[in-house]
């Protein structure tokens, strides 16, 4: 019996090493939205300083056969036998998958800070500037749940005296834990008209009004990011689009393409981030032209991804918008496509980037 169990694993095994040498590599994994590691070059060099099997190691684990199969096998077994808190540094509470964003760290902070100071010396010392900060999920759950969790009121502290030239603005009272995905970062645009009428408030313009949007739901179900970094059931979320008459009419300049498109960018229905649909998913550089604005005023946003969906329900008062997001161009080359003349400023930025911000030019 020992001598057929022997058997039967080393025939296993041996299927498996086959798969992982003959099956074709893949380049992303759509459950992790990741880059997967690739066969590294063979060379002399690269074997004697054992760099050839450190990237070896990383190739074979990332493309053994069967991997999310195995993945999903794992984390059922931490999360329902073990009954670990986390799998991975992501876990469940309420519903939700969040990932666990620990511990603060000030000195990504100051560099998302430094870089701040350096756009409003160059280009903003006439605007009147607003910094809102995007709270994740954790801020809301972790403590809850038994989990760690950055301190955040030192992260709006440090912000706050780093950026003396901005009013700062309080999103944190105006959210909870359901205007956001249970498998996704992001926060639902359907339940943002609160959000945005702070904001609204802050900036001296007209809020959005719920009854003036219709709530169009999509179809496609939206399997966020913690769904597959998470590997353990869950019911994908309902992407709502928040539409109207005026959204409709504007009209979106895409720097990168030289393209104009919509408010929603419906081609992205097949994208693999179905969140992209809002504004393109992640652009460098957008200018939006509202024909029908209640004033002639500009609007500018420095922002990352939770920008996308916020920024429409913004758009009311404003002839123009423009959206920069500097994790993808550099601050120097801005002055080549933007002509900054005393517009309303906005830094919208997530606690997840402030504490991981070296995407940051």
């Amino acid at each position: 019996m020992k001598k057929w169990s022997a058997i039967a694993v080393a025939a296993v095994w041996a299927v498996l090493a086959l798969g992982a040498w003959f099956s074709p590599a893949e380049e992303v994994s759509e459950a992790e939205r990741r880059q997967l590691a690739q066969l590294p070059e063979i060379s002399v060099d690269g074997i004697l300083s054992g760099d050839f099997m450190a990237g070896f190691e990383d190739y074979s684990l990332d493309q053994f056969p069967l991997r999310d199969t195995f993945r999903r096998i794992k984390s059922r077994f931490h999360h329902f036998v073990l009954r670990q808190k986390d799998n991975n540094g992501i876990y469940l509470a309420q519903g939700h998958a969040v990932k666990q964003e620990y511990p603060l760290n000030e000195k990504s902070v100051a560099h998302a800070l430094a870089r701040f100071d350096s756009l409003y010396d160059k280009y903003l010392t006439d605007s009147k500037v607003y910094l809102a900060i995007v709270p994740d999920k954790g801020y809301y759950l972790a403590q809850s749940s038994g989990h760690l969790a950055m301190d955040y009121e030192k992260l709006f502290s440090l912000c706050r005296e780093g950026m003396p030239w901005a009013a700062h603005i309080d999103l944190t009272q105006a959210l909870s834990i359901d205007d956001y995905y249970r498998t996704d970062t992001h926060w639902r645009q359907e339940r943002l008209t609160g959000v945005a009428g702070v904001i609204c408030d802050a900036l001296g313009v007209t809020a959005p009004r719920e009854e003036d949007y219709t709530r169009t739901p999509l179809e496609r179900p939206f399997y966020g990011v913690y769904y597959g970094q998470a590997a353990l059931p869950m019911e994908p979320d309902t992407l709502y689009l928040m539409e109207s008459s005026l959204l409709e009419e504007c009209r979106v300049y895409d720097y990168e393409n030289g393209k104009t498109g919509t408010v929603y960018d419906m081609a992205k229905l097949e994208s693999k981030d179905l969140y992209d649909v809002y504004l393109s998913g992640a652009r460098s550089l957008l200018a939006i032209e509202n024909p029908n604005a209640a004033t002639d005023r500009e609007l500018i946003v420095f922002r990352d991804s939770f920008g996308s969906s916020l920024v429409p329900l913004l758009l009311q008062d404003y002839a123009r918008v423009t959206l920069i997001d500097i994790r993808y161009i550099q601050i120097g080359l801005l002055e080549r496509f933007v002509e900054f003349t005393g517009q309303d400023v906005l830094f919208l930025y997530s606690t997840l980037v402030l504490n991981n911000s070296a995407a940051i030019k």
